[in-house]
């Protein structure tokens, strides 16, 4: 899948970036309300091993699952375990959707 460079959630637009790492230990990708930011890590910061493309994919709609929850003042947006599960089914969806 492609990452968008930008995307829109409700009225805010939010600029997504792919980084080496993130700063954070363990993190995959973070989202940045005040600054409208959305990062994604290439690779590990603690072994240092690239993420998988499908990796790299489910962590976007991690994120944007954060966003989209933030934006519609859902407390959801700061729980962990679902914005997990519903972003990994979201990415499963998505990369197996059929259009022919």
């Amino acid at each position: 899948m492609e990452i968008p460079k930008k995307v829109k959630v409700g009225n805010r637009w939010y600029s997504v970036e792919i980084v080496e790492t993130m700063e954070r230990k363990a993190q995959m990708g973070y989202v940045y309300y005040g600054t409208g930011a959305i990062e994604i890590a290439k690779k590990s910061n603690v072994t240092k091993t690239p993420y998988t493309n499908d990796e790299i994919s489910d962590t976007f709609w991690h994120e944007l699952t954060h966003a989209i929850l933030y934006d519609m003042g859902s407390s959801l947006h700061n729980n962990e375990k679902f914005v997990t599960r519903f972003a990994n089914r979201l990415n499963k969806a998505i990369n197996t959707a059929k259009f022919k």
